[in-house]
């Protein structure tokens, strides 16, 4: 299992024809133009794709793949049974969810989850086209509650990465160019508490770059990382450590300086040997493939074939991982993650004192 970004290549020129409508009514959905009335001119496009911009960017880039992938999806569902996506029904939009739900075949059903994020992917693109998808409407919420009652499931959570999970990981990692900067990677993660979008997205000053998710900033008692998350911009510090082998400040200092990064990205790729850092930025993917490959090196949960233990972990591990082990006042850890509610924390808890607070003795019984 390789750790560095890679690009897939595929000959099939199906695919490609389909990508390229794909782009095209990706043009067509951005919704924004001139009125009909206006002559265009030079400045009047400069701002249409100006405006083009800033509407993308309403959305998480991921959001944005996600929803394209839906509508794309859709698309060749319709054409398929020989109808149109557009204008928006909510009669074949319903019968479409029925097959997500309960498909024909050999077609693997998908979650419930999965099927409202479609529905929100579907709705999202109607409205880009100037269309309104009503969802309560009966065709699709009445299908829409059949499909929770009998088909939701509690969520199935990942792994939480633990403390001594952390170092073992760590551990396995050697001391070239790539092993500095995944080590910064983990621990940087990890203390963070951050999602992996949000580890590659930082760069090394404020403004460095038109695609920059924050910067950070080293300081004698640690790491202040000003981010662009989900939730807005916020805040987060990270201490520095007891001991400089487990510190992510510590950590994060070696790779800076030994990759010679003062501008951009604050996480690149490298060369193959390891050896020499690259100008591209990484890609969140590499930080899956990562948590994942020195889960396997670790021998974390060895205990299950290799396929079950792949499958447990993911990105979000190293933030259940610091919500579950920091022993700090609870409000500590949903402000240092960016929750919005103490609920949203508990989620990410997968070990706490479930029953510190006993209303049972508290209401006398």
């Amino acid at each position: 299992m390789t750790t560095e970004d890679e690009k897939p290549t595929s000959s099939h020129s199906g695919a490609f024809h389909d990508a390229q409508n794909d782009e095209r009514d990706q043009e067509k959905s951005d919704g924004i133009d001139l009125p009909t009335h206006v002559a265009g001119s030079g400045a009047l496009d400069r701002l249409v794709d100006t405006a083009r911009d800033y509407a993308k960017a309403a959305t998480a880039e991921n959001t944005n793949k996600a929803y394209a992938a839906d509508w794309k999806h859709f698309g060749r569902w319709c054409r398929i049974r020989g109808t149109d996506p557009l204008p928006p029904s909510p009669e074949m939009v319903g019968l479409y969810l029925a097959d997500l739900a309960a498909p024909v075949g050999k077609t693997s059903a998908i979650t419930v989850t999965t099927i409202e994020r479609r529905l929100s992917g579907l709705a999202w693109h109607y409205q880009q086209r100037g269309f309104t998808l009503d969802r309560k409407d009966r065709h699709i919420a009445t299908v829409l509650a059949g499909i929770k009652r009998k088909h939701a499931r509690p969520p199935v959570q990942k792994e939480a990465i633990l403390r001594d999970d952390i170092l073992a990981m760590v551990a396995c990692l050697p001391y070239d160019l790539r092993g500095l900067r995944d080590r910064a990677i983990l621990l940087i993660g990890y203390a963070g508490g951050l999602r992996r979008s949000e580890i590659v997205s930082l760069d090394f000053s404020k403004d460095d770059t038109p695609d920059s998710g924050g910067w950070i900033e080293v300081l004698d008692d640690g790491a202040l990382l000003t981010l662009n998350a989900k939730t807005g911009w916020r805040e987060v510090e990270i201490g520095r450590g007891s001991s400089n082998q487990t510190c992510p400040v510590h950590a994060l200092e070696k790779w800076l300086h030994f990759a010679r990064i003062d501008f951009g990205p604050l996480f690149v790729r490298t060369s193959r040997d390891g050896k020499k850092a690259l100008p591209a930025r990484l890609s969140d993917k590499h930080v899956a493939r990562l948590i994942k490959q020195t889960v396997l090196d670790a021998g974390i949960r060895s205990d299950l074939p290799e396929k079950e233990r792949l499958a447990l972990f993911s990105g979000h591990s190293l933030r259940a991982g610091l919500a579950s082990s920091a022993e700090v006042d609870e409000r500590y850890v949903q402000k240092h993650l960016g929750h919005a509610s103490a609920e949203m924390t508990r989620k990410y808890q997968r070990r706490r004192d479930r029953f510190r607070v006993n209303l049972t003795k508290a209401a006398g019984l």
